[in-house]
């Protein structure tokens, strides 16, 4: 009676199987059902595949793993050495979750499902099976949801926050896409992915989102007018730091380096290359930049601490009157509501 391999009573989430005998007779009988791939393994290579139908195992159908047998007198006439490895080519469902950050590095947690189905059972095996050395489904689970969290969350470095907040649907497709090439390497093809839940885990960042939603600010400048607060407050740290020193710092994050006394070609201190000062003795660029720093930043509410936009005149957190700026009547500068002396010409506020 020839030898009989079949994948007999398969489980609902078993993806592959591996026939238990590895002697294979010459004339075995190799049943395949319409949703399997019966793939012959032989020293960590994958060689003939088999698909639905019965067949005779024979030299004519094995030409590949036939080759490699070849070198082995008589081979023809005794039992080979090889195991078969059923592939499922059913669809299946893959739970993921994890945590991670984002282009803006705003720390996320994430979960959903995705679904699979292996499309290349050759490159399958030979992937995972003899290079991952998976033989069970436990394992290959195991496997495959480390591989899809490792590549999503790699993914999502790239991915800005703002765009992942806006639609769950729009960044299940995207993802969905950036993530397929890194399947296709396993010989497994990604049919749908569905985040389930995505939220921000640090409370700050949710702040931010309302704040940027709510004022319909760029989040970009947003990001930036944040750099500079923590900038400036560092330097408020500083013990004898000047408030011109604030001043002078702050613009770089806002402009690039305006063309001054290096670029004059020899113009030193007293050598004339510079900008002219201005009422202060400070160059003119550097007060413009100082106004447009204070403009970036917005205004503190008094009541509630809450930062609106530049030139709010009401919070629009708590409703509260917001403080006025000071113009100076010498110079023209910009002064914050509290100050008493111009900051830039020294001259007293009215």
């Amino acid at each position: 009676m020839p030898q009989v391999i079949q994948w007999v009573n398969p489980k609902e989430d078993e993806i592959i199987w591996r026939y238990p005998v590895d002697r294979i007779e010459w004339g075995a009988q190799l049943v395949v059902e319409e949703w399997q791939a019966a793939v012959f393994f032989r020293d960590g290579k994958a060689y003939d595949v088999f698909r639905a139908g019965r067949h005779t195992i024979t030299t004519m159908n094995l030409p590949l793993l036939t080759a490699a047998l070849s070198r082995v007198a008589g081979f023809e006439k005794s039992p080979f050495v090889a195991a078969v490895i059923y592939v499922s080519l059913k669809q299946y469902k893959l739970p993921f979750g994890g945590r991670g950050q984002t282009a803006e590095l705003a720390p996320i947690q994430f979960y959903g499902s995705a679904w699979f189905r292996v499309a290349d059972p050759t490159l399958f095996v030979t992937q995972v099976v003899g290079g991952q050395g998976v033989y069970t489904t436990e394992d290959l689970q195991q496997f495959l949801r480390g591989y899809f969290n490792e590549s999503l969350m790699a993914e999502l470095s790239k991915q800005s926050i703002f765009t992942i907040y806006q639609s769950l649907e729009q960044a299940s497709f995207v993802l969905k896409n950036a993530l397929d090439p890194y399947f296709k390497r396993l010989g497994l093809e990604i049919i749908d992915l569905r985040f389930e839940g995505l939220d921000v885990t640090d409370p700050i960042w949710r702040d931010r989102l309302f704040y940027i939603r709510a004022a319909g600010v760029n989040a970009a400048d947003y990001l930036r007018m944040e750099a500079v607060e923590k900038a400036a407050a560092e330097l408020g740290k500083s013990p004898g730091a000047a408030v011109g020193a604030g001043l002078a710092i702050i613009p770089p994050l806002f402009s690039p380096q305006q063309g001054g006394a290096a670029a004059g070609g020899g113009a030193g201190v007293g050598g004339g290359g510079g900008q002219p000062p201005g009422p202060s003795g400070q160059p003119p660029s550097t007060i413009v930049s100082g106004q447009l720093a204070q403009q970036q930043q917005g205004v503190v509410c008094p009541r509630c601490g809450f930062v609106n936009p530049p030139g709010a005149k009401f919070c629009m957190n708590c409703g509260a009157q917001l403080p006025q700026e000071k113009i100076c009547p010498k110079c023209g500068f910009k002064n914050p509501p509290t100050a008493k002396f111009c900051m830039n010409c020294g001259s007293p506020l009215p």
